[in-house]
């Protein structure tokens, strides 16, 4: 890891090792810690719109009868039935999108 720590506290080079290897040990954990707070506030920052009107989440194109999905690229070509309430097609390709958008998080 490339961390040092020196310990002279005791008189007994056993204990100081002992307290030496729990000083890396916190250290380690702290930077472990830090790393995946780091991780996750990166990850809720991209998740966070601008509030631009590029950013959007869906398009419903009336005269085509075509709805977009933008966020899994995902695009309906029947705009009457979703529109009454016909919405499982999409809530079936939202959930793969986040299985998949887990996996990949997972391997990392």
């Amino acid at each position: 890891s490339g961390i040092v720590v020196v310990c002279q506290q005791a008189r007994s080079q056993l204990q100081n090792r002992e307290l030496a290897m729990q000083m890396l040990r916190t250290k380690l954990y702290d930077i472990e810690l830090a790393k995946r707070q780091q991780d996750v506030a990166s990850k809720r920052k991209t998740m966070v719109s601008t509030g631009d009107r590029s950013a959007k989440i869906r398009t419903y194109n009336y005269p085509q009868g075509r709805i977009t999905d933008h966020r899994i690229n995902y695009t309906i070509y029947n705009l009457d039935a979703f529109m009454n309430g016909d919405i499982q097609g999409v809530i079936d390709q939202l959930i793969v999108s986040e299985n998949a958008e887990r996996m990949k998080d997972a391997e990392i």
